[in-house]
């Protein structure tokens, strides 16, 4: 695995959305739905607003592997399940910080879904 560049970094952060597919079981990618991003040092991660019901989630959890577009970065991604609380903590703030002018009504939501938590690495 692979590390971002700072200007991989900087362009993902910087954009409100990325476009996430993760790998089915046969093989192919599932159809890119959009998601929330934050940075937090050197790493991107991503929640899902449904928690653990969301579906994208659960394919990504399951495989472990996908692809991302954002921002003219165009990346085939492991995910790394994030449990410890310090990190969440961290990635809660920077939630709260990013997108906390959509409102509680979509930021709650993304605190609350910690157990969702998946660190993205470039591949």
């Amino acid at each position: 695995m692979t590390a971002w560049t700072s200007d991989e970094l900087n362009r993902i952060a910087g954009a409100d959305e990325l476009e996430m597919a993760p790998l089915l079981s046969d093989g192919t990618l599932r159809r890119p739905v959009p998601i929330w991003v934050v940075r937090d040092g050197d790493d991107l991660y991503v929640r899902s607003f449904r928690g653990t019901d969301g579906a994208w989630w659960h394919t990504a959890r399951t495989s472990r592997e996908g692809h991302i577009r954002c921002g003219g970065v165009d990346k085939d991604v492991a995910f790394v399940e994030v449990a410890d609380a310090e990190s969440n903590d961290r990635i809660d703030t920077a939630y709260r910080t990013k997108y906390g002018r959509f409102g509680g009504a979509y930021v709650d939501p993304m605190v609350a879904a910690r157990s969702t938590t998946l660190r993205l690495v470039p591949r």
